[in-house]
């Protein structure tokens, strides 16, 4: 097999190779309902905290 032959074959093989990594971690990376649900619930409650505290700052919640 020569440099150029073997050049040619990782042009094919590069981007279907790639193709494939993207695709299977875009497939796990994925969160279910519940742990976007979670996460949303979770930022509002630090929000909220973070406003009441700002608001009264002589009371600080720990």
């Amino acid at each position: 097999m020569d440099g150029s032959s073997l050049w040619g074959l990782l042009t094919v093989v590069g981007p279907i190779l790639l193709a494939a990594v993207l695709l299977w971690a875009l497939l796990h990376n994925r969160r279910t309902r519940a742990e976007n649900d979670r996460t949303e619930a979770a930022t509002h409650e630090l929000y909220e905290r973070t406003d009441r505290e700002d608001k009264n700052p002589e009371r600080r919640d720990v």
